[in-house]
């Protein structure tokens, strides 16, 4: 008795792993013949998946190294890279100059805790306009003044942007700010 426990046993698991090695070839198959399909178009004259690509009247059941060609070539064709995008342009100097402008009402005591958003927002808004600025069809060259008193800034300032260095330098940032802003209404058609 044991023996025929042993071979039925023996036989549910060659059964089970026949079985999972058809299903998994069946799925590779189908996934082969879809892609095929997908490549060849039509064959009854109608509108093709692909206009470029020649009108094919093979079967599924035809050659499959043929088959094998197409699905590795439509393969190939679905991986190419994508094209990086293109980074994004510098803001028109009306739009950065906006944005600036909306920090004219505002203000901070530096010392007090209240700097951070306010400095940092400042600061970040007078870079975006300097990049701005620079990219304007009219050139650097009309922004001179602007231009000048942002780097001289930006010296001062450096690469640290914490709290307590902005708050050191809360008079030549807010000083900067109203300078450009009043450059700006000199110019009307540079932000309207």
């Amino acid at each position: 008795m044991p023996v025929r426990t042993t071979a039925r046993s023996g036989i549910r698991r060659a059964t089970a792993t026949t079985a999972t090695g058809l299903r998994a070839t069946a799925v590779a198959v189908l996934a082969a013949a879809a892609l095929v399909s997908c490549t060849q178009g039509q064959t009854d004259g109608g509108l093709r998946a692909d206009p470029s690509a020649p009108s094919a009247t093979a079967s599924p059941s035809a050659d499959p190294a043929e088959n094998a060609d197409q699905v590795e070539q439509a393969a190939g064709e679905a991986t190419e890279e994508p094209t990086a995008p293109a980074e994004p342009a510098p803001e028109l100097v009306r739009d950065a100059f906006a944005t600036l402008q909306a920090t004219l009402g505002e203000t901070c005591t530096p010392g007090a805790g209240d700097c951070a958003y306010f400095l940092g927002r400042v600061t970040q808004e007078l870079t975006e306009l300097d990049e701005a600025m620079r990219a304007d069809p009219k050139g650097p060259g009309h922004f001179k003044q602007p231009l000048a008193d942002m780097k001289v800034l930006f010296g001062k300032l450096g690469k640290d942007r914490s709290t307590p260095h902005l708050e050191k330098h809360f008079s030549e940032i807010v000083s900067t700010r109203d300078g450009i802003n009043t450059w700006m209404q000199d110019h009307p058609d540079d932000y309207r």
